[in-house]
């Protein structure tokens, strides 16, 4: 781990960038360039004190998982992303069959969705960043451990998923994860060691995954429609759509309803509802 390149590379990165290019507002007149440390640190979903201590070349060596959140936070190209890998002492993730690392092009679409739910997942269908809106309407996945930040994990080991979702829509919504999961490990190929591993972990955590699996339904997601179950505002309905990047490794996911509708009104009050949780 090279603490002074590491510094040295965090603190030119961060302040390279501008608020409006991570979706912040500009707020009260700023002393220095870019964005400051408790930005960025909320960004990567991390405390200020532990992003601050690696700018000032005294804190521990990151995770796999920590360095990957703060180069999403920062912007950081796929190159920029493998070099901050190198200088925190890690080996960096094979491009090959690795999807964790979003782009910067679709980070800008997101940031500026404002006004619409919106979550960014792997092929695996493992959350990779969401904005406000979508954790208000879903709860928060991206800061899940392990497998639980995959959504088949979460719905057939754990069963958090089951209660945000109508319990009519329980069944044909299995099958869709299933058969979007068994598209994306096909496209993958078997050279994905994660896909496999995440496989067969479900295979026995979970008999009801796996006599769906052996059903080999295959089918990639485009567009959906869905009820969902919000804590405050009760039943939701919405359309999904997804928008695939060109090698399918990941997908943005849009949550919108027809404007005027009473859904597009409860997606309106979420924005209020969203901001008060997250203040408390």
């Amino acid at each position: 781990m090279d603490r002074a390149a590491l510094a040295d590379f965090l603190r030119r990165r961060r302040e390279l960038l501008r608020p409006e290019d991570v979706g912040l507002g500009q707020g009260p007149r700023r002393r220095t360039p870019g964005l400051r440390r408790e930005e960025v640190a909320a960004l990567a979903g991390m405390s200020v004190d532990y992003y601050t201590r690696l700018e000032q070349q005294r804190g521990p060596q990151p995770s796999e998982q920590m360095i990957a959140a703060i180069a999403r936070a920062l912007r950081c190209s796929l190159d920029e992303r493998d070099h901050l890998f190198h200088l925190a002492g890690q080996n960096a993730p094979t491009r090959m069959h690795r999807a964790d690392h979003v782009d910067p092009a679709i980070l800008r679409v997101l940031d500026r969705l404002e006004d619409t739910p919106a979550i960014v997942v792997s092929h695996l269908g493992e959350t990779l960043v969401e904005n406000r809106l979508a954790a208000a309407l879903l709860g928060s996945s991206v800061s899940l451990p392990g497998n639980e930040r995959y959504q088949a994990w979460r719905w057939f080991v754990t069963g958090n998923e089951l209660a945000k979702y109508a319990p009519e829509q329980h069944e044909r919504l299995a099958r869709v994860v299933v058969a979007s999961l068994r598209a994306a490990v096909g496209l993958a190929g078997p050279g994905d060691r994660r896909a496999t591993e995440l496989i067969a972990e479900l295979q026995t955590r979970s008999p009801e995954f796996g006599e769906l699996w052996a059903k080999h339904e295959v089918a990639t997601r485009w567009s959906d429609n869905k009820t969902i179950v919000q804590p405050e505002l009760g039943r939701i309905t919405v359309d999904c759509q997804v928008l695939h990047t060109d090698d399918q490794a990941q997908a943005l996911l849009l949550f919108t309803a027809p404007a005027g509708s009473e859904d597009a009104q409860k997606l309106e009050l979420l924005g209020v509802v969203g901001q008060q949780t997250f203040a408390g």
